[in-house]
């Protein structure tokens, strides 16, 4: 397998290929994530504030990560959360990652974006260790979930 790789955001109409991340991503986090339907993903895709980024090699996605750019209220320069990252398990350690990360930053840089975070569980000490390198030290945090449970549907 050669070492070349692209990295590039897809947009738009491209649903296969965000897809092709999003197996990669169930793959990788070993979750029996469903796919949204081609209408959600579409919609996703033609957000402009939602950021699809893969790392492309022999035209199949190897890595990639979704973000979300914040707006804020402090200042006019908004925040990226990247929601999920991942790349294939036997091309860890292969600098994937880091060329992924880098992308956002310098995207970031260029588009008044003025923070990146992440979340990783504590208990994930390769994830923690992969953002450690990329972003530097990291915040102590909480994190709480409020899940909707919404009534079923009769038949």
């Amino acid at each position: 397998m050669k070492n070349s790789f692209k990295i590039l955001r897809i947009q738009g109409n491209d649903i296969e290929r965000f897809k092709e991340l999003i197996e990669l991503l169930n793959e990788v986090f070993k979750e029996p994530n469903k796919v949204a339907s081609e209408r959600q993903l579409k919609k996703l895709l033609n957000k402009p504030d939602f950021y699809v980024i893969a790392a492309i090699q022999e035209d199949k996605v190897i890595g990639g990560l979704t973000a979300y750019e914040l707006e804020r209220y402090y200042t006019d320069k908004s925040e990226l959360y990247i929601y999920d990252i991942a790349v294939k398990t036997e091309l860890h350690n292969k600098g994937i990652g880091k060329k992924l990360v880098d992308y956002i930053k310098d995207y970031s840089t260029k588009n008044g974006i003025e923070e990146i975070f992440v979340e990783a569980h504590s208990e994930d000490e390769q994830a923690v260790k992969f953002y450690e390198s990329a972003f530097g030290k990291s915040e102590k945090v909480d994190h709480f979930n409020f899940e909707i449970n919404y009534p079923q549907q009769r038949m």
